[in-house]
């Protein structure tokens, strides 16, 4: 006999009081710890230079030839600075009156602060309208303040009709320098700004963009707390590119996040009175498919882990650390505001209790855009995912028009730049690698077989050799590309012997960015291997670079695969799910780099690519991409629970549809903030990923997904529990 119901006995007093409090308590307490985190990061955003480094050969594999060859430099010379070429050019022969000026100005440049006291001398072109001097920044100089400081004192020493130009190393370190200055202010406030203007545009709320910014530069302050100490203990390794990308990964991320969880809050204040109550189902509702698309994108940054070059290897956890903020503030932090502000979140559209409309709904919208494509997928899902399939291999076949060969170090600044000029200018009446010797370091003995190879008729063309230690300059080239050693008709010293080693220095006939230079040190290597030499300097340096990031593609692309397939299939619990949105983001990422070659090639006419920005375009896109098909399809599991899979999938794509898109726009506009730094890689990674996303968000989640498991069905679920079982 079964017993009557017992009346639940309400709460007492005391404890309905202690309830309260904690729910009080509990968001301020959160509140105030994040407020802290973000008082002592957010001063460090002036200070990142303190503790990152934008020299190539700091993030090259131990293992790298011009890795081994930049450590030796300082033992044969006890100097660490940074050469500069002054270069003086003049329309006419040179005067003897201009030329003394020349030189009396390049012997006072040490009176510049930063500049060392070993200048050369100043050298005459043969042709009598150039001047080229090479002058050493110290390596603890404010780079770009003292090269700018050195051509202004050097232009108001010399003759009207004189052009100066600073280039060399130290010119293109400092345009670097001054490329990214703009990452702490400018690249900040236009992310923050696009992801304002949005916000209040889809919400039309002023409050709640607020929050939502709160969240993400909180996110951001704290992340960066983490990082500037551990690059400050060399832990990792920090770069004005590493920090222009976590800054504009943070704040898309931890918006998108904050986003879902808006969404879902939004969704229960329509069936819920207490704000606590449509909270806490909202946080349930939103952690899993968080921590899930964190999860994914952490996974597959700490896989470039893999990579034998430092400044990917180095992204990855610094990357991966701004991920988990993003998640904790989201997951903490949001909810703690929205606790407290309850439905005046949404002012002035605060959402109505309403749960008879929504009963009639049954949770489904009806009416919008979402339900109208709801609707198209479920009338035709065939036709619509093959003809979307159609559009995106065709915009794919532009792969083979992207040039990810690398580029030259004097494109990698956009814009104006004086180094540039000046090496153009060196190169027309001097040797262009003039400044940037290619080193090689061979052992004593066999110094002069090494010499005899560089010097053969039969070696290598384009190459001047000298000591390592002989005064700057050179002898001019010979019909065959290569000359004697030292200034003309200075001998060249007798070589610095380090532990039996010896090194040698030459002049490359060509600018020591260019392909021809780059051909001339592989060249090199081949020539001296047989005698244990290694070929080092700026061009090596170039070379080693571009062949470790080529490796790392090949490398890390198809385990990044892998990994999110894994997860996936864990998250969904099948396999042929996680398969084909594996597949279907694969084909965006695809597409996306087609278009952006034909772009690339055609409308802005940009000189190539590094062959890291396929990777790291890879790399956000197909993390960041899977995002949407998360959101997308745990929100279909879900559904597909309570009314089986074909209408799970109607359901879930309109519920989700609206925060989807908004999350969609957001990721575009942060990542599309990158292009205001004059940076050619950053520009390229802007527009891939932006035009990517944009991708995921409009065709591949709202129509090529939806349509295409659709047409499966339940079979989309297989081998899971879901896929055996009947009818809901």
């Amino acid at each position: 006999m079964s017993r009557p119901a017992e009346t639940p006995t309400p709460p007492s007093r005391e404890r309905v009081r202690r309830h309260s409090w904690l729910r009080v308590f509990l968001p301020v307490l959160l509140i105030l710890v994040w407020l802290a985190g973000a008082s002592f990061g957010g001063p460090l955003f002036g200070k990142v230079d303190e503790v990152s480094s934008n020299d190539q050969t700091t993030y090259l594999p131990e293992s790298a030839d011009a890795t081994t060859v930049q450590q030796l430099l300082g033992e044969f010379n006890d100097s660490d600075a940074i050469p500069a070429i002054a270069v003086f050019t003049s329309d006419q022969e040179l005067t003897q009156t201009e030329l003394d000026a020349i030189s009396d100005a390049v012997a006072d440049a040490p009176s510049v602060e930063g500049v060392a006291d070993d200048v050369s001398p100043a050298l005459p072109s043969d042709d009598g309208k150039a001047v080229q001097a090479f002058i050493p920044i110290e390596g603890d100089a404010e780079l770009a303040d003292t090269t700018t400081a050195l051509g202004e004192e050097l232009r108001a020493a010399v003759p009207d009709g004189v052009t100066v130009y600073i280039t060399g190393p130290a010119g293109f370190s400092a345009d670097l320098v001054a490329g990214f200055s703009g990452i702490d202010g400018l690249l900040l406030g236009v992310a923050l700004l696009a992801v304002l203007v949005i916000l209040v545009l889809v919400y039309r709320s002023f409050l709640l963009p607020l929050v939502v910014l709160s969240t993400s530069l909180f996110a951001l302050c704290v992340a960066l707390l983490v990082v500037w100490w551990l690059a400050k203990w060399e832990i990792l390794l920090l770069s004005g590119q590493t920090q222009g990308i976590l800054f504009i990964l943070v704040i898309g991320a931890a918006t998108d996040y904050a986003l879902l969880l808006v969404a879902r809050f939004r969704e229960e204040l329509r069936v819920a009175q207490d704000k606590g109550v449509a909270l806490r189902a909202a946080w349930k509702g939103s952690v899993e498919p968080i921590v899930a698309s964190g999860g994914t994108v952490i996974a597959g940054l700490l896989c470039l882990l893999l990579s034998d070059l430092k400044s990917n290897s180095t992204l990855g956890p610094v990357a991966a650390i701004g991920i988990v903020f993003a998640m904790l503030s989201a997951l903490t932090l949001l909810p703690s505001l929205l606790l407290l502000f309850g439905r005046a979140v949404f002012w002035p559209r605060r959402p109505r209790l309403e749960p008879e409309v929504v009963a009639e709904e049954h949770g489904m919208r009806t009416t919008g855009l979402w339900a109208r494509l709801a609707g198209a997928v479920k009338r035709r899902p065939r036709v619509i995912w093959i003809v979307t399939t159609l559009v995106l291999l065709a915009g794919a076949a532009g792969v083979t028009q992207l040039d990810a060969v690398g580029v030259p170090q004097s494109d990698l600044v956009l814009g104006a730049s004086e180094a540039r000029d000046g090496q153009v200018a060196l190169g027309e009446h001097f040797p262009g690698g003039s400044g940037s010797p290619v080193s090689v370091v061979v052992d004593e003995e066999r110094m002069q077989d090494a010499a005899d190879v560089l010097l053969s008729n039969d070696g290598i063309d384009g190459v001047t050799v000298t000591a390592a230690d002989s005064p700057s300059g050179s002898a001019p080239i010979d019909e065959d590309g290569i000359t004697a050693v030292g200034p003309p008709g200075t001998p060249a010293p007798d070589p610095t012997v380090v532990d039996g080693q010896v090194l040698l220095q030459g002049t490359l006939t060509d600018a020591a960015d260019s392909a021809e230079a780059a051909a001339t040190v592989r060249e090199l290597r081949v020539e001296l291997d047989d005698l244990g030499a290694i070929v080092g300097g700026v061009t090596a340096t170039s070379v080693d670079t571009n062949d470790a990031s080529i490796h790392d593609r090949n490398l890390i692309i198809p385990v990044i695969l892998l990994v999110i397939m894994l997860i996936l299939m864990l998250l969904l619990r099948s396999i042929l799910a996680p398969v084909l949105l594996i597949l279907t983001t694969v084909l965006s990422f695809g597409t996306a780099l087609g278009v952006s070659a034909l772009v690339f090639n055609g409308i802005f006419a940009f000189p190539g690519a590094d062959p890291a920005v396929p990777l790291y375009g890879f790399v956000f896109l197909v993390a960041l991409g899977i995002d949407y098909n998360i959101f997308l399809m745990t929100r279909v599991r879900e559904e597909s629970k309570q009314h089986g899979t074909r209408e799970g999938i109607l359901r879930g794509l309109s519920i989700t549809g609206g925060v989807i898109t908004s999350a969609g726009l957001v990721l575009a506009a942060t990542f599309a903030a990158l292009s205001v730094i004059p940076i050619l890689f950053l520009v390229q990674l802007a527009f891939i990923v932006a035009f990517g996303v944009l991708l995921d968000t409009f065709v591949v989640r709202s129509l090529l997904v939806p349509a295409l498991t659709y047409d499966i069905g339940k079979a989309i679920w297989w081998p899971s529990a879901l896929w055996r079982r009947g009818k809901p």
